[in-house]
C-alpha cells in the first residue's frame, strides 16, 4: 500500500487508570473523593465504538492507529500488590508505586484488567489488518520498560504475525512520510523526559525510570487531595482567594488538615528530583550509537532526525530548584517561617529589655504583610502558561523531519492550525476533564485526528480534527 493512501488516526491523553477506590483498606471521605476516576466515567464503551467507526471510515484499507501519549497513566494507579515479592516503602502505600519495572508491570496489569473491553476491541482492531503505534508521554513514561512493553503487547493475544504490526517509539513517529507525531511533553520544561532515548537510574541495583517533574508531583500531592481534578489545570492552579472560597466550600470538612498534604507532598516532590539529580544513570550495554539506530527505525526516521530533533529539547525545570519551590509554594513558605523567625529573636529579648506589651510582637508581621502579599502575587505558575510551541520551534521539526504537518497532544487541548506551510494539531483529550467537584461540567472531550487519502490534493493526505460522539452521549443529547 503506498503511503500516500495510507489511513492514520491520533489519538491521545486517554489517562486510562484503576478505578477509585482500588484498596479495600482506603478510607473513602465522601462521595466526591475521586468521583472523575470511578468506573462510571470509564471510556471504554466509547474507545469500543470509536475503533468501529474508523475502521469504517477506511473503506476495507488498514487503518494506522497511533496512541500518542498518556494513553495510560501511571501516576494514578493507586492499587497495590497483594502479596509483593518486593518491600514496599511507606509512601508507595499512600502516593502509589515507585516507577521501577516489576512495580510498573504491576500498574500495567491492573490498567489492562480494569480496561479489558478496550484492550479486547485494540485485539481485533489489529486482527483485522491495522496496526498500533504506541508513543509513550509523560504520565505513562513507564512504557520505556522493555518487560511493559512485551506485557502489553501480550495482553492483546496476537499470533505472531499480528504482533508484528503493534509499535512502541521512543518519543516520536513519522507517517506517511508527511506528518511528525509526537506526544508534546518533550517540549515541556516541567514535563520532559531527560533523555527518552534512555530514562533509566540506578536505584538500589534497580532500574527506575527518571520521571519528570510534573509528573512527581502528580504523585505525592494531586494523588492526595480527592477534590482536586488533576486532568484540568483549573481544578488545582488557582489564586489564594480561590483556594480559599475552595477549602470553605469542600475541604474543611472532607479534608481540613490539606495543608500539611501539600506540604510533605512539596517537601517529597523536592527531595525526590534533587535526589533524581544525583543518582547514577544506567548505561546501555550495547551503547548510545545502537540505541539511536533502532530508535531512527521505529519512528521511520533517521539517525540524523533522531540527534536533530533531541536538541530540540527545552531545558528541563528541575535544573532550576528556585522555580521548582516557586511552582511547589515553598519559597512563599521559607519566606514566612523565616520571618516569624526573626521577628521572635529580635522581639523576643527586646521585650525582656523594655518591658513592653506582648502585642508589640504583631506589629511587624502586619507591616511587612503588604510586602509578603504583593511577592506572593507577583508570582505566576509557569506550568499553567505552557500551551504550545511556538512556530519558530514547528519550522524547525518540520525542517529536520522532511514534513509539513506536526502533532501533538499533551495540552488537552484540541487545535488545528496552519503557521505558514507548516500544518499543527492537536489532538485534545479523553480523559475525565471535569471541570467542577461533582463531575457535571467537562471540557470539550472525545477528540482524534483522521488522516487519508486526498483526490484534490494531488495523491497527498489530507487531515482533519474531529470530535468522536458515541451512542451514550447521542441518547443524552436527544
Amino acid at each position: 500500500m503506498s503511503l500516500m493512501s495510507l489511513n492514520t488516526a491520533i489519538i491521545s491523553d486517554l489517562h486510562l487508570s484503576d478505578a477509585e477506590p482500588s484498596r479495600p483498606k482506603y478510607k473513602i471521605r465522601n462521595k466526591l473523593w475521586k468521583k472523575f476516576k470511578t468506573k462510571e466515567f470509564f471510556i471504554d464503551d466509547a474507545l469500543v465504538e470509536f475503533l468501529d467507526e474508523i475502521q469504517k471510515k477506511s473503506n476495507g484499507t488498514s487503518t494506522e492507529l497511533v496512541l500518542n501519549g498518556d494513553i495510560f497513566d501511571f501516576d494514578s494507579v493507586m492499587a497495590l500488590p497483594e502479596n509483593p515479592i518486593y518491600k514496599l516503602h511507606w509512601i508507595e502505600t499512600r502516593r502509589g508505586l515507585f516507577p521501577k519495572e516489576e512495580r510498573s508491570l504491576f500498574k500495567l496489569s491492573v490498567i489492562l484488567e480494569e480496561h479489558s473491553e478496550f484492550i479486547n476491541a485494540l485485539k481485533k482492531f489489529v486482527e483485522n489488518g491495522n496496526s498500533i503505534v504506541v508513543i509513550p508521554g509523560n504520565h505513562d513514561v513507564e512504557l520505556h520498560f522493555e518487560k511493559v512493553q512485551k506485557k502489553f503487547i501480550e495482553s492483546l493475544q496476537l499470533n505472531l504475525m499480528d504482533e508484528k504490526r503493534i509499535r512502541f517509539v521512543s518519543w516520536f513517529y513519522i507517517s506517511g512520510n508527511d506528518t511528525l507525531i509526537e506526544h508534546g511533553h518533550q517540549q515541556d520544561p516541567y514535563c520532559l523526559c531527560e533523555n527518552p532515548l534512555n530514562p533509566f537510574l540506578i536505584d538500589y541495583n534497580e532500574l527506575a525510570i527518571r520521571l519528570p517533574f510534573g509528573n512527581v508531583a502528580c504523585r505525592y500531592i494531586m494523588n492526595g487531595m480527592g477534590l482536586f481534578n488533576p486532568h484540568v489545570e483549573t481544578n488545582y492552579i488557582m489564586s489564594m482567594a480561590d483556594y480559599l472560597k475552595f477549602f470553605f466550600k469542600y475541604l474543611i470538612r472532607t479534608q481540613p488538615l490539606i495543608i500539611w498534604t501539600w506540604l510533605w507532598g512539596s517537601v517529597a516532590t523536592m527531595y525526590h528530583v534533587t535526589r533524581d539529580r544525583f543518582s547514577e544513570v544506567f548505561k546501555p550495554k550495547n551503547g548510545m550509537e545502537s540505541i539511536v539506530n533502532a530508535a531512527a527505525i521505529k519512528s521511520n526516521a533517521t539517525p540524523k532526525i533522531v540527534r536533530e530533533l533531541q536538541e530540540l529539547f527545552p531545558t528541563p525545570a528541575v535544573q532550576n530548584p528556585l522555580l521548582i519551590a516557586k511552582e511547589l509554594w515553598l519559597d512563599r513558605l521559607f519566606l514566612f517561617v523565616s520571618g516569624l523567625a526573626f521577628i521572635f529573636f529580635v522581639m523576643y529579648p527586646l521585650k525582656n529589655i523594655f518591658s513592653f506589651s506582648f502585642y508589640w510582637v504583631f506589629v511587624p508581621p502586619m507591616l511587612l504583610m503588604p510586602f509578603f502579599i504583593f511577592y506572593a502575587r507577583s508570582v505566576t505558575s509557569l506550568v499553567s502558561s505552557y500551551k504550545e510551541p511556538d512556530e519558530n520551534l514547528f519550522a524547525k521539526q518540520a525542517s529536520i523531519s522532511g514534513v509539513h504537518r506536526i502533532v501533538y497532544g499533551h495540552t488537552h487541548i484540541p487545535r488545528h492550525e496552519f503557521y505558514g506551510s507548516i500544518e499543527h494539531l492537536n489532538s485534545g483529550s479523553w480523559s475525565p476533564g471535569f471541570t467542577d467537584v461533582n463531575c457535571t461540567e467537562s471540557d470539550v472531550r472525545n477528540n482524534y485526528i483522521w488522516i487519508s487519502a486526498s483526490p484534490e490534493n494531488q495523491g497527498g493526505r489530507k487531515a482533519e480534527l474531529r470530535q468522536f460522539i458515541s451512542a451514550k452521549q447521542k441518547n443524552s443529547q436527544e
